[in-house]
């Protein structure tokens, strides 16, 4: 990048290598971790039994063995392991079991491993081997040994070795007696004395069973580790075998050094120097060969290998699908208790006595002392009518003028509250009245439902394969039929002995997820109690206390000046449009403006921007430009403090300092805000002129850059960042005290071998100390391949410099600390290459085992720890790490559907014309594909450079410019056949005009001007072009969803960074601004200036020679020039501060935020990769969901009205079907649950996909425990609405039939009154005498008629029982009257002529009933009262019967 900086302009070269680090090393390496994490996880799954599953921490105390007993037979016996079983007095084992004697070996453990460490170097003439250091550690070893001794007379050996910890401590006592042995005390037999320090796990049980956790299950990591040696024997042999006989190449000469070379590439340290010293050796032809081979095990080592150690350590970390439901439980009752007390500020107030709020009635007349009385109790008795003219209370004489007015409107407020209890009572007596009248009836239709199931209604109609809805609709009525259905109703006669016990199972079962319902529940109301009680807490602190709740003590609880200042600090954008009739949301144009808005108050949105525009003139500062001597610097520095001034204030008054319930220090953000709003303004007040080194104004200058950090405080976003950092310290803690271990082994074992060893002469030629004196002359070179032609007696430039025997510039092991910090070094893997080839040169080639070993363990599990940690705890944060299987894969789904947006696709025009035609064409695969090749054939074009004097370069622009105007012709297709507004709604359809559109103004540009930078652009088309490519395979698709979902959910986690690394530039630039330049501190990367240290530290998170800079701002006189007046005048670095300031940034940009990248490209990972058996709803369905839409919604809105959804439900198809002859029960709760969400509103694409989601999966599976019953609420309410719908709607349409039944009655009897009247007249007026013969007949026909018995008019309205329906299907099988299935009603299509219709009536009523209908009409509010009676005694006994009818006709009422 430097030398790209050098030779073109600035900004490319920035921009270029910070886009490629970010999106390639950044987010790009980390997809291969999630690619090999989940499929990791799928493998294990698979192979469990192999490998075995889970188990916590077990004791193994006990065993059991066979043993044969008096009889000669065999049992199994528990024998404690435990149980003495040596000679040694009961005493001694009584000692050697207690605490105190294992707290006494553990302390001299730690003394040991404290006297080890200080350890150091003192000189070549001082004698080693008969130290202090060697005398204690003779003691030690006879002790351990002693406390061995002691445990096998009192366990055995036997029940000695047969715990695995007594076998390690066996293992060291051998070696470190070894160890003392005078021969043998600086060898290998160190290890033995520095692996004490193991023994102090034990301490900690916390930290015992954190590695019980990651190393306990030893196949999986173990085989891994023994895979991973196997690679590097095998690449290492193989190695050795192509490379031995190429000459001038010392790399692969033996299998050591190719082991070396190979493992070198593993760990990424400098494996381009590898591969380009065999490429040169090898020469040309075999160069592509060689390279490919070196970049393939590259990739496979680092992106693949290094990734399985993640994936086994986070596999290590999960828990058991059994104990995470437990997990959640005690966790969700653990956060309900932490909640019942108030903090500690507020329940200071306890400890001091109650001084209640008094007041006295005046102005009574009376003769006696009214007492004092509480002013919470007279409000309940405040007259509101007299609170308008005169003021009744009055105060005590410290109080203030303003009480009255208090008064009234506590008053005023407390009554209404009284009302609206009062009104909620009434209303909740009412509510469960009419709840109880719901439940009553949603048992009858369970009930009802169950026993046609039961008895096998169903089973007539064709098998047909139901969808995923239909399975989890009855899934769900089946197992609310068996909490609420008796026992009589869930059994049968006719069901053979295993259905019955597979429904006792299943009864079982639902009995105990009621149980879990009833602990849900309890903890929910666990955490009302508490929150009801840290209210009434708080309350009574209020009346007891009257400084409670008061800013500073002096500022009332309702004064008028802090209601005002709490209206200034919690005013905010209202972002949340909502319909003022409805109360529906509206969805508007710019609502990503708006949630952008309404994120933080106003307040803080004007201090958002005054810290920015602060931070930008500290980025103008620097060693030359300091703010105390540049005016227009302190301009913004006034404008902070002063807005950071009044902004405080407001909030004090609003909401207390520390002794209120909601005040500004109640948490570390708090203290954060008052802290640096401190140190700006003793700067501000100070401005010292004159800042020495390393002084108390230079550390306030250095505090004084922490400013950036106030932004974490008012983004809520951001303090969950911090949040997320903080809430996991615990392991990380323990993972930091592992690798500290670790760590700590080494460099006492390396003090102990290589102190004082590392030492040379600077002098190449000489080899002893004794030698190493006097001056000796160094040539210069300008560069390493330039070779300068000397003449004849002429020597090379250099000059002479006095000889030293020193230790090597970064690194030595003289001391522990200085072995920590170079190991710590090496654990980042910069600069080990230099220190394994520093101890083989100069201690021996055996030595190189140890620093190999050290990489190893730091690098593949101590570092993958780390970042297999921050991904758990990332997870456990946002409540992942505890869910099962199921619950993960519901989270995944609803995140995917948030992603699902409606096709964008206009519909195919109707006509065959031409637009249809090129609709076909544009849409076939065959199509889509071709442009796919051409795409990448353009690209190909790249493969040459594009150079203006080059001639090849005008026929590759030639060809781009070919395809370019395939590309036009494309995109015109497109927008022929979709019309230019259909085109338009497409994303990617706009991406691809934007790039033909640069693309045409390329074309124009090129053959206008021809030079260099029309070359550049058409490149940069070419380029762009490329990317659309992605969205046109599903693999592609989803790895680009992948890495831009993660930047879209990992955009403050980056903020973050930005912000951290802000504050550690302008520190830099404090402490290091001037500080000579080094090996790595150049005019390049230098802290001389904010942006330069920006650049710095960004090269230090990729780990870039991070500790050769830190080393060069280390450096002290007489390498230096001090100066003690100021720090701007001195070119000295800072030992301590870059010390504390490079590892601290290290740790936590490169272990912690980095990680944290990591952990969200996991999780955006396992939204998109997923087989088809482990999703919810497949990528068919969505997309079937989405074709769906796209027919529905025409107008291409993203909104429906609520009416469409019905024909949206009857269009899916597949697994989303729903069939209304089987379902229609299912089909009306999806519509109501539809019409309730907005109250009738038009719903959202996502309201309807959301709704079929949770449709789709068993509930009790796959939501959590809030989430579940709030779900299994809502659809409880759903189907008890639905019945009630159904129910009203059914009594509607009986009453309307009676009532058509009866008007159609009424009608026939007036036409027979009209038939009467004129057979009267002609009786009256007979013509002659054969006519009044019928005129007999007819009376005499309706004597018989009127005999008949009065049960014939009492025939049922509505339907006829079991017991008379032959009769009634008699009737209805007369003409004129439509046959109609059980419980289905239908009007006759045409009315009867009218001598059928007298003659029907004459057979059906009597005198009664003819009397009975006229009444009918007469009074119809009897006939409804009568007919309600009826219709309920008819449903009473349809639900008595067992009918044989089908199920339709409860869903079709």
């Amino acid at each position: 990048m430097y030398r790209a900086i050098d030779s073109f302009p600035r900004w490319r070269s920035y921009f270029y290598f910070i886009t490629l680090i970010f999106f390639l090393a950044w987010l790009v390496k980390n997809v291969f971790i999630a690619v090999i994490i989940e499929t990791f996880a799928e493998i294990r799954v698979q192979f469990q039994q192999m490998w075995g599953s889970r188990s916590s921490t077990t004791s193994t105390a006990t065993t059991q063995m066979f043993h044969e007993d008096a009889a000669g037979g065999w049992q199994l016996v528990a024998v404690d392991v435990n149980k003495p079983q040596g000679r040694a007095p009961a005493c001694l084992q009584k000692m050697m079991r207690s605490s105190v004697f294992h707290m006494f070996i553990l302390s001299m453990v730690a003394v040991d491993v404290i006297v080890a460490a200080s350890n150091y170097y003192k000189g070549e003439n001082f004698k080693r081997q008969y130290d202090e250091f060697y005398l204690a550690e003779v003691a030690f070893t006879v002790l351990f040994d002693l406390e061995a001794l002691l445990k096998i007379w009192c366990l055995g050996f036997t029940g000695y070795i047969s715990s695995s910890l007594h076998k390690f401590e066996l293992l060291l006592v051998i070696g470190t007696t070894l160890h003392i042995y005078p021969d043998l005390y600086h060898s290998q037999f160190t290890y033995f004395q520095v692996l004490r320090v193991v023994r102090l796990i034990k301490i900690s049980p916390a930290l015992e069973d954190f590695v019980y956790k990651i190393f306990g299950p030893g196949k999986k990591l173990g085989s891994l580790v023994v895979f991973t040696a196997s690679l590097l024997i095998v690449m290492s042999a193989i190695s050795l075998q192509m490379f031995c006989f190429v000459e001038e190449l010392d790399r692969f000469t033996t299998f050591p050094r190719a082991f070396m070379s190979m493992f070198q590439i593993l760990t990424q340290e400098g494996w381009v120097d590898v591969m380009d010293q065999t490429l040169n050796a090898v020469g040309h032809m075999w160069a592509p060969v060689v390279a490919i081979y070196f970049i393939l095990y590259h990739l496979f080592a680092t992106l693949i290998l290094l990734s399985l150690f993640v994936a086994v350590i986070l596999d290590n970390l999960e828990l058991d699908e059994d104990l995470k439901k437990l997990k959640q439980l005690k966790q969700s009752e653990a956060n309900a208790d932490t909640k019942e007390k108030l903090p500690l500020r507020l329940r200071i107030f306890e400890k001091f006595p109650n001084r209640p709020q008094m007041v006295k009635i005046s102005k009574l007349p009376s003769d006696f002392t009214v007492p004092k009385i509480r002013e919470s109790f007279m409000k309940q008795f405040i007259d509101r009518q007299q609170q308008d003219t005169s003021c009744l209370l009055r105060r005590l004489p410290s109080a203030s003028s303003s009480s009255c007015d208090h008064s009234k409107r506590s008053a005023i407020e407390e009554n209404r509250y009284i009302d609206q209890k009062l009104r909620k009572s009434v209303f909740s007596i009412r509510a469960r009245n009419l709840l109880e009248k719901e439940t009553a009836i949603n048992k009858i239709l369970r009930a009802c439902t169950r026993q046609r199931m039961l008895s096998g209604s169903f089973e007539g109609q064709p098998a047909k394969e139901r969808s995923i809805l239909s399975v989890q609709h009855h899934i769900r009525q089946e197992r609310r039929s068996l909490r609420h259905g008796s026992n009589s109703q869930r059994i049968s006669r006719g069901k053979s002995l295993e259905t019955l016990t597979q429904d006792h199972s299943n009864t079982v079962r639902y009995r105990n997820a009621q149980r879990e319902d009833s602990e849900i529940k309890m903890i929910q109301e666990k955490k009302e109690q508490a929150e009801m009680k840290r209210k009434v807490q708080e309350e009574e602190l209020r009346e007891n206390h009257p400084y409670f709740d008061k800013p500073l003590f002096i500022v009332g609880r309702e004064h008028r000046f802090r209601n005002f200042c709490r209206v200034v600090v919690r005013a905010r954008f209202n972002a949340s449009k909502t319909d003022p009739v409805t109360g529906a949301v509206k969805n508007t144009k710019y609502h990503q403006l708006y949630d952008l808005l309404g994120l933080v108050t106003y307040l803080d949105w004007v201090m958002i921007i005054v810290t920015i525009c602060s931070c930008i003139s500290m980025m103008f500062e620097s060693p030359f430009r300091r703010v105390m001597h540049a005016p227009t610097l302190q301009i913004a520095e006034y404008v902070f403090v002063i807005f950071m001034s009044i902004e405080l204030n407001l909030k004090i008054m609003a909401d207390g300092l520390f002794f209120t319930p909601t005040a500004v220090i109640r948490d570390f953000g708090g203290v954060m805000d008052i802290f640096i709003y401190l140190v700006s303004l003793i700067f501000l007040c100070w401005m010292p002129q004159n800042v020495p080194a390393k002084s108390g104004a230079q550390l306030l200058m250095v505090l004084r850059c922490l400013r950036p950090l106030r932004i974490f405080k008012l983004v809520p976003q951001m303090r969950k960042v911090v949040r997320e950092l903080f809430s996991g310290f615990k392991e990380i803690f323990l993972v930091s005290i592992l690798l500290l271990t670790l760590m700590l082994v080494f460099a006492s074992f390396g003090v102990q071998l290589f102190a004082g060893k590392l030492a040379k002469c600077n002098d190449p030629h000489i080899i002893s100390r004794e030698d190493c004196h006097g001056i000796f002359r160094i040539n210069v070179s300008v560069s390493k391949n330039l070779n300068l032609k000397l003449r004849p007696g002429e020597k090379k430039p250099g000059f002479w410099v006095p000889r030293v025997w020193a230790n090597p510039r970064n690194f030595n092991f003289d001391n522990v600390g200085n072995a920590m910090l170079a190991l710590f070094e090496v654990l980042s893997l910069k600069g080990w290459v230099e220190v394994r080839d520093v101890i083989i040169h100069r201690v021996g080639p055996i030595h190189g085992i140890y620093i190999h070993v050290f990489v190893f363990l730091g690098c593949m599990i101590g570092l993958t720890l780390f970042v297999g940690v921050v991904i758990a705890n990332f997870n456990e944060n946002k409540g992942t790490a505890l869910l099962t299987v199921d619950q993960r894969r519901w989270e995944d789904l609803k995140s995917r559907l948030k992603i699902a947006q409606p096709l964008h696709l206009p519909p195919r025009p109707d006509n065959d014309g031409f637009r249809a035609k090129m609709y076909d064409i544009t849409q076939h695969p065959f199509f889509k594909r071709t442009i796919a090749v051409l795409v990448l054939a353009q690209s190909v074009l790249l493969s040459v450079k594009w150079d203006a004097a080059d001639p090849v370069t005008v026929p590759l622009a030639t060809m781009s410019v070919v395809f370019t105007f395939i590309f036009v012709l494309e995109v015109t297709m497109k927008i022929i056949a979709m019309s230019p507004s259909g085109f338009w709604q497409s994303r990617r359809n706009r991406y691809d005009l934007l790039v033909t559109s640069l693309g045409v103004i390329w074309v124009i540009l090129h053959f206008a001007l021809l030079n260099a930078y029309t070359y550049m652009m058409g490149a940069c088309v070419i380029v762009f072009r490329f990317f659309s490519i992605c969205g046109k395979h599903v693999t592609l698709k989803m790895l680009l969803l992948t890495v831009v979902v993660s930047m879209y959910k990992s955009f403050f986690i980056i903020v973050g960074m930005f912000l951290l690394l802000l504050c550690y530039a302008f520190a830099g630039v404090v402490l290091f601004g001037t500080v000579k330049y080094g090996e790595n501190i150049n005019r390049h990367a230098n802290f001389s200036s904010a942006g330069k240290a920006i650049t710095v530290l960004f090269r230090i998170v990729t780990g870039e020679d991070w500790n050769k800079i830190m080393h060069d701002c280390m450096v002290q006189p007489p390498f230096c020039t001090p100066d003690n007046s100021t720090y701007w005048k001195t070119d000295c670095g800072n030992y301590a501060g870059a010390l504390m300031y490079f590892c601290s940034f290290y740790v936590i940009i490169a272990y912690i935020m980095l990680n944290l990248l990591v952990a969200i490209i996991v999780e955006n990972f396992s939204l998109f990769y997923s087989t088809e058996e482990d999703q919810l709803l497949s990528y068919n369905d969505l997309r079937h969901f989405q074709i769906i839409w796209n027919m529905v919604d025409d107008k291409r809105e993203g909104v429906i009205p609520t009416f469409r959804v019905k024909f949206l439900l009857r269009l899916l198809r597949g697994r989303l079907e729903v069939d209304l002859d089987k379902d229609k029960l299912l089909f009306k709760h999806m519509c109501y649950e539809m019409e309730r969400l907005h109250n009738g509103g038009d719903v959202t694409f996502h309201d309807v996909l959301s709704m079929l989601s949770y449709r789709s999966v068993d509930i009790r599976k796959s939501l959590q425990l809030e989430e579940l019953l709030a779900r299994e609420q809502l659809e409880y309410t759903i189907e008890e609405e639905v019945a009630k719908q159904t129910i009203r709607m059914w009594l509607k349409k009986c009453l309307k039939r009676i009532r058509a039944k009866q008007q159609q009655s009424c009608s026939i009897i007036h036409s027979l009154r009209e038939s009467q009247q004129q057979e009267l007249s002609r009786f009256l007026n007979p013509p002659s005498i054969e006519t009044t013969q019928p005129s007999e007949d007819m009376n005499a026909l309706n004597q018989d008629n009127s005999v008949q018995p009065e049960t014939s008019s009492q025939q049922q309205l509505l339907s006829p029982t079991l017991s008379d329906r032959g009769g009634y299907r008699q009737d209805t099988g007369d003409a004129g009257k439509p046959q109609r299935k059980f419980g289905q009603w239908r009007l006759p299509s045409a009315p009867k002529p009218i001598s059928h219709s007298v003659s029907s009536v004459n057979l059906r009523f009597g005198g009664r009933s003819t009397m009975k209908s006229v009444a009918c009409k007469m009074n119809p509010m009897s006939d409804a009262a009568s007919c309600g009676s009826e219709v309920k005694k008819w449903w009473t006994r349809q639900l008595t019967v067992e009918s044989d009818e089908s199920g339709e006709d409860l869903l079709d009422i």
